[in-house]
This record gives C-alpha cells, sequence and structure tokens, in this order.
C-alpha cells in the first residue's frame, strides 16, 4: 500500500477515529479531543527505551523498544480492533509524527485499513490550539460577568447557557472555583496544555458574531494561568455585575460549599493559606471555626474581611468596562432566583431568546 501524504489537524473530523499512540502518562497530561490511547510503549517501556538509548545508543534501544512495540500492537488488534470494519479509516498520531505513530500506521495498514498518521504529531495539535487562541481571542465579543464571591456567577452562567446562550465557562474547563477554598473534592486539576485545549474547543464550536458570557477571572484559577490573548480581551470587555444582598450571597456560600464540612482538617489547612493576608488573631478565630464545622459564621466574616475587599480592588484595577458595568439588583440566588436572573440580564442586553 503506498504512503499517503500526513493528515493535517484540519483532516480530523473526516476520520472514524482518533488514536493516540503516545504512553498513558503523556495522554493523560493533554491530548487531542475524542482521542483513545493505545499506546505502543507504556510509561516503563518508554523509561527503558529512553534509557537504552542514552547509554547504549539506538540499535539497541530499537532492538528492545521493536519487541516492546510489536507486542503492544498485538493487543491492540486483539482488543480495541477488533471490531473495525475493513473501510474503517483511523488517525494515529503521537509526540512529534514520528516512529511510534508510524510503526502503527504500517501494522494497521498492513492489515487493510487505511490508517494514517497526524503529521507534527501532538506537537502540531499544540501548536494549534495557541495559535486559535491567540488568532480568535482578540475578536470574542465577551460579556464579562462580574459579582463578589457568593454572588451565583458560575450557576447564572450554566443558567444562561441552558437558555441556548453561548458562555465560556473557565472555572469548569480549570475544574477549580476560583478562590483560596475553590479546590473541587476529589478532583485534580487538569494541566495547564489540557485546560487550554478545552478553551480551544469551546472557541472553534462559538459563533464568533453571537455574544459570549464569561465570568470575571483573576489570571490564575487555582494553579492554572488563563492565556493572556483572552485574559486582555476579558479585561477590555463590557461588564454586567450582580449586586446580589450580603444575606443571600451568604446562603448560596453555605449550599455551594457545604462539602467543605466533610473535611474541616483540610477546610482549616486551605484559610492557613491566608496567613500574611489577615492578622493571626483572625486566622485563629477562621481556623477554629473551620474546625468545629461553624460555616455560617466562617463565610460571614471571609465575605466582609476577604472577599469583598479583594474584589472591590481587583475588579476596579483590572476590568475596563466594570465603572460602566450594567447592574442587576437581586435578592434572591435559589434556583429559581438565578434562572429569573438569568432572563434578566438577556431581556437587558435585548439578546438571546428570554425576549422571545
Amino acid at each position: 500500500m503506498s504512503n499517503k501524504r500526513p493528515a493535517t489537524v484540519a483532516d480530523i473530523p473526516a476520520f472514524d477515529a482518533l488514536v493516540d499512540a503516545r504512553s498513558p502518562a503523556e495522554y493523560a497530561l493533554d491530548h487531542i479531543p475524542g482521542a483513545i490511547n493505545c499506546p505502543v510503549l507504556d510509561d516503563e517501556e518508554r523509561r527503558i527505551v529512553g534509557t537504552l538509548y542514552k547509554q547504549q545508543g539506538a540499535f539497541e534501544a530499537r532492538r528492545v523498544g521493536g519487541a516492546m512495540v510489536a507486542a503492544n500492537l498485538a493487543r491492540h488488534l486483539r482488543e480495541h480492533f477488533a471490531d473495525k470494519p475493513a473501510k474503517w479509516k483511523p488517525l494515529i498520531y503521537c509526540w512529534r509524527g514520528g516512529m511510534r505513530s508510524g510503526s502503527m500506521v504500517t501494522w494497521l495498514r498492513l492489515v487493510g485499513w487505511d490508517a494514517q498518521q497526524l503529521g507534527g504529531g501532538y506537537k502540531r495539535w499544540r501548536q494549534h490550539v495557541v495559535e486559535l487562541i491567540d488568532t480568535r481571542a482578540p475578536a470574542l465579543q465577551l460579556r464579562v460577568v462580574s459579582g463578589p464571591t457568593g454572588s451565583a456567577k458560575t450557576r447564572v452562567l450554566q443558567a444562561l447557557a441552558a437558555l441556548g446562550e453561548q458562555v465560556l465557562d473557565l472555572e469548569e474547563y480549570a475544574a477549580h472555583k476560583g478562590s483560596v477554598l475553590g479546590d473541587l473534592p476529589g478532583v485534580a486539576q487538569p494541566s495547564q496544555k489540557a485546560f487550554e485545549t478545552r478553551i480551544a474547543a469551546a472557541l472553534e464550536r462559538f459563533d464568533p458574531a453571537r455574544t459570549i458570557f464569561v465570568e470575571a477571572e483573576s489570571r490564575k484559577i487555582g494553579q492554572l494561568a488563563l492565556p493572556t490573548a483572552l485574559l486582555t480581551r476579558l479585561r477590555e470587555s463590557p461588564c454586567v455585575e450582580i449586586e446580589a444582598t450580603r444575606e443571600a450571597r451568604l446562603a448560596y456560600l453555605l449550599r455551594d460549599y457545604a462539602y467543605l464540612g466533610d473535611d474541616r482538617a483540610a477546610l482549616a489547612g486551605k484559610l492557613a493559606r491566608l496567613h500574611g493576608l489577615q492578622s493571626n488573631e483572625t486566622l485563629t478565630r477562621w481556623i477554629g471555626w473551620a474546625e468545629a464545622g461553624e460555616l455560617t459564621q466562617l463565610f460571614a466574616e471571609l465575605m466582609v474581611l476577604h472577599y469583598d475587599p479583594l474584589y472591590a480592588r481587583s475588579q476596579a484595577t483590572h476590568l475596563a468596562g466594570f465603572a460602566s458595568a450594567e447592574r442587576m439588583a437581586v435578592g434572591d440566588l435559589s434556583e429559581f432566583g438565578i434562572e429569573q436572573l438569568a432572563h434578566g440580564i438577556l431581556m437587558r442586553f435585548g439578546c438571546g431568546n428570554a425576549a422571545a
């Protein structure tokens, strides 16, 4: 079977399957959306081959690695590819479009499938992600939803999405709520590359002529940094500010962060990160409340002494549209209140389905 030109990123939709031939650790760090992981070398085998290459040279690494690759390909043929029809057309990639994906393509073509290789591999995909964010972000029609902690901004975004609006949910992609207490229980944040892949996938889905709602964010969400082009566009875009009563915000926080009471020691540890930002007396009081499970007192003071002053400084400094933001007063952040707030935002801006 004659070799075909390597496929490009633009060709991906034309294939029946996307197969990542890299090791499980590489795949976990980031991968092209929709790809399945069928490694030709697992993590330990890749380490062994790399060590042989450095210590004994390329021939010995290929000799030992070749046997490993053959065994893994045989296993994939028995397990992952056994039910594929004759006209199945997979696209295979590895790190740079080299020997790992090339060996899998060769075997699959020998079987009779029209397997092809992604030119440049994952490295080219990564370039595509960076280029896509850098070129599309400056033209996005963003509407920034702001408001102090406890204003239910994320839930408002979700309600807007349910109404058919375009929403860029950065905290969902980052698996973090964006505050000092924002770690999600049992959920690790993705890698920086995987975070950017999620953003790029969303940007590809959006209609650039329509409004995209996004939450006001700082430069970092947990341990992850927003791409510079997107952060710049967010900061220069028009805003809508949720002006919720303190009572409504406290009630929402107690619901939204109720799980923090399940691990009081972990909560106390998170509060300890505020050392230097709050007095020792205040931190001692907060940690005591955390250890006693007294979340009402804790969140009431966190709002007044930590979250609200931080919000006032950051929004006025970083959001160009904050001074002229549309203000939405609300005293109810129950599920019904949030749905009404989302409808009100769309009515105010004359977009979406709310006015229909």
